[in-house]
């Protein structure tokens, strides 16, 4: 069987090694450290934002972001339905109720017109949202102009997750700085990996302080251990941002080639009237094309293209399973017109990793080709 062809792996570059060569020779392997504050400071800087906190996952950026909000028991969160689960588990962590927005057809995000709509019924039945969670799905921006207009206008903080869209952009600006919060994940099938590992940002001092401080068990300023709050073990550790740093330095490389590996696809599966991809709306719009997906007129179609490329060893994966259709959220509000659940049983993710060469991009459009011509 030819080798295996991955969905999204981690690409290491040359200068991570040394980072956290530094880590080990200085013998700071504990949590904090100065590649943690090196890793924070690069996210600043690439990014424009004022604070970072490095963290151990971007679920854990979410919970704290959440906290910080003062989202509690009985409280509602609007939140993007087309999404992963860690964007919402933390709205239940805090004993609140997630209120799933559809997706829009132009952009695979949040639709404004649904997100408004939900907020007037929240309203009318004297429950304001306590924040919106935004997702810029696939690393492709949302809708933001729209979405920020709302969230002023009903004065709802807005939390956005950039898990997937470090290094995308909405006119000129990194995705994951428009919000009250943003967070990044560096789990190790995103665009830039520390293992594991996210980040939460903010250009409000205050709150970025006070995310530290919870996520390192909320301990005192005191000679002994004392707590006046309840904290967490949220705190990347040294070694993991070594990582990052490297990573931070090939960034825009690793865009790039996922960039590219999309142009790629789109120019040699377009012509065919069966696919369709998922297109930059205007040139207000800059995505890191984390993945590259496409839609297929059906579910069998898309089914039938998945498991044909699982037989010859190339990983694939269905478009995310909506939140709303989820088990676990069945009794969940939701508002839409079921966009989502339309693109979840119609698209796919292509192999998109920034080191697949060219000789396996020919191989999986190859393989696309075949199973459709059948």
């Amino acid at each position: 069987m030819s080798s295996k062809i991955w969905l999204s792996s981690p690409h290491m570059g040359d200068k991570e090694i040394e980072f956290v060569t530094e880590a080990f020779e200085s013998n700071w392997i504990a949590p904090l450290g100065p590649n943690v504050n090196g890793f924070e400071q690069d996210i600043c800087n690439y990014t424009g934002i004022a604070h970072t906190a490095a963290l151990s996952s971007g679920t854990a950026a979410i919970h704290l972001a959440l906290i910080l909000l003062n989202v509690g028991n009985g409280d509602e969160v609007l939140c993007s339905s087309f999404t992963f689960s860690a964007t919402c588990n933390p709205i239940v962590y805090q004993g609140a109720t997630p209120v799933f927005i559809d997706s829009e057809e132009l952009t695979w995000n949040m639709d404004p017109e649904a997100l408004e709509t939900a907020i007037k019924n929240r309203l009318a039945m004297g429950k304001k949202p306590k924040a919106i969670i935004l997702v810029h799905l696939y690393g492709m921006p949302a809708q933001l102009d729209k979405i920020l207009s709302i969230a002023s206008k009903y004065d709802i903080p807005l939390i956005e997750d950039a898990a997937e869209a470090l290094g995308s952009f909405f006119k000129g600006k990194s995705l994951g700085t428009y919000g009250k919060f943003g967070i990044y994940s560096f789990n190790g099938n995103k665009i830039i990996t520390t293992s594991g590992g996210g980040a939460l940002v903010s250009d409000e001092k205050d709150m970025i302080d006070r995310s530290r401080y919870l996520a390192t068990q909320a301990r005192d300023n005191a000679p002994h251990y004392q707590h006046s709050a309840i904290g967490y073990n949220y705190r990347m550790s040294n070694v993991c941002a070594g990582i990052g740093r490297g990573q931070m330095l090939v960034l825009n490389d690793r865009v790039s080639q996922r960039r590219a590996n999309y142009f790629y696809y789109k120019n040699e599966l377009e012509g065919n009237s069966e696919i369709t991809f998922l297109d930059e709306p205007s040139s207000d719009y800059f995505s890191n094309r984390w993945l590259t997906c496409i839609l297929f007129e059906n579910y069998e179609k898309r089914e039938k293209i998945r498991l044909h490329l699982e037989k010859h060893n190339i990983e694939s994966r269905p478009l995310w399973k909506p939140m709303h259709l989820q088990p676990v959220f069945t009794d969940a509000p939701f508002y839409g017109a079921g966009v989502s659940e339309v693109l979840f049983n119609r698209g796919l993710c292509l192999p998109s990793g920034s080191n697949l060469s060219v000789s396996e991009l020919e191989r999986i459009v190859s393989e696309i080709k075949i199973c459709i011509q059948e």
